[in-house]
């Protein structure tokens, strides 16, 4: 008997983080009422390198204008592009997505 009830009790605690992985978060909702992003915020398009960067560039855009990011680690990330950039411009797709995907890494955007 005291085996069941041990067995009962650590399925059920084990069970209990489960089942709260499957719950749906919403996150905190600005005080303001306001939205996180602005709904005239609207994701560049494009293929390869140049909508990468674009799209990466709007995201700290937004970032920096909402305060999720100070002006100095938008700083960083935009000395980090540069090299993205001219990669990218010089035909060497794969290098500057790595590029960019680095930085996104460092900056935790993945």
């Amino acid at each position: 008997m005291t085996h069941d009830i041990r067995r009962l009790w650590l399925t059920g605690l084990l069970a209990l983080p489960l089942a709260a992985c499957n719950q749906t978060a919403s996150g905190p909702v600005p005080a303001s009422g306001a939205s996180v992003t602005p709904s005239s915020f609207r994701m560049p398009g494009g293929s390869g390198c140049r909508g990468e960067i674009a799209r990466y560039r709007a995201v700290m855009s937004n970032d920096l204008a909402m305060g999720h990011v100070n002006q100095s680690v938008y700083n960083q990330v935009d000395r980090e592009l540069g090299p993205a950039e001219a990669a990218c411009a010089a035909g060497r797709d794969a290098e500057a997505q790595r590029l960019v995907h680095a930085a996104k890494a460092r900056h935790g955007y993945f």
